[in-house]
């Protein structure tokens, strides 16, 4: 397909990787050539969590497995906030957002638009839903109620 953006940013902790990340990061390499990764840091990541996170150097490794396999030039960058990269670099035109980051994304490019930088393009993936009709999330598949694919296991 045409690609339409020259750099994608797209941001998260990537404990695991389940069907709805791998949605968003397909989504980010489809429209762009180059895809920059915020991954957050230990001490980030943390901070939201209840449950323990991998270390980030594991999540990486996790997360580059994955995306090896689209051929296109990538680079996963460790951030200290839900900021990161995507308010600085003004080379990002797109940000590949989930329904629940889409807040996030908006709060962007506020922050780009008061620096004098474009406005990203905010692509919204739709969440993906478990067999049970809600969110395939990290936290639930911690739990032990559905699998990476969202399949229920109680």
């Amino acid at each position: 397909g045409e690609k339409m953006f020259q750099k994608v940013v797209i941001g998260g902790t990537y404990d695991m990787i389940h069907k709805g990340h791998e949605k968003v990061l397909e989504t980010g390499f489809q429209i762009s050539e180059r895809v920059i990764i915020g991954l957050t840091s230990d001490e980030f990541a943390r901070r939201f969590r209840v449950e323990e996170v991998l270390p980030f150097e594991e999540r990486r490794k996790n997360l580059e497995k994955f995306i090896e396999k689209f051929g296109k030039e990538y680079r996963i960058i460790k951030i200290d906030d839900a900021y990161g990269i995507a308010t600085i670099d003004p080379e990002i035109d797109c940000i590949v957002a989930s329904e629940e980051t889409l807040l996030r994304a908006s709060e962007i490019n506020a922050i780009r638009f008061k620096k004098g930088l474009p406005k990203l393009t905010i692509v919204v993936v739709p969440i993906v839903l478990a067999e049970d009709g809600k969110p395939i999330s990290s936290d639930r598949i911690n739990a032990g109620i559905i699998d990476k694919e969202g399949k229920v296991l109680k």
